[in-house]
């Protein structure tokens, strides 16, 4: 399975990263292949391009606050998730990205 996301909190210093990494580790652990965006204090860093938006099978979307450019994923499957729950239980969110998934194939 291929996940793309975008990471945002409020003051976007140390929860957006935090995010990542936790979504990341998880992807990874499972087999997938995985990229997230972070928008933080010092803007988009890691930014998706259309392609890889387009290639994802789910795109996560672990955010706080309004996040730029998110007309990019208008087409795609989206599970939305609280930032802190990507940090504290990634598998959750995994687990619920692959069950949106599995259940609009």
């Amino acid at each position: 399975m291929k996940i793309v996301g975008v990471t945002a909190c409020p003051t976007g210093v140390a929860h957006t990263y935090m995010a990542q990494e936790a979504l990341e580790k998880e992807c990874r652990r499972r087999g997938y292949e995985v990229k997230v965006e972070t928008q933080g204090s010092i803007g988009i860093e890691n930014e998706l391009s259309q392609e890889e938006v387009d290639a994802a099978d789910v795109v996560i979307l672990a955010v706080a606050v309004f996040i730029e450019g998110e007309e990019r994923f208008e087409d795609k499957l989206i599970l939305n998730a609280d930032v802190n729950d990507a940090i504290s239980y990634p598998g959750k969110v995994i687990d619920e990205a692959e069950k949106l998934f599995r259940n609009n194939q």
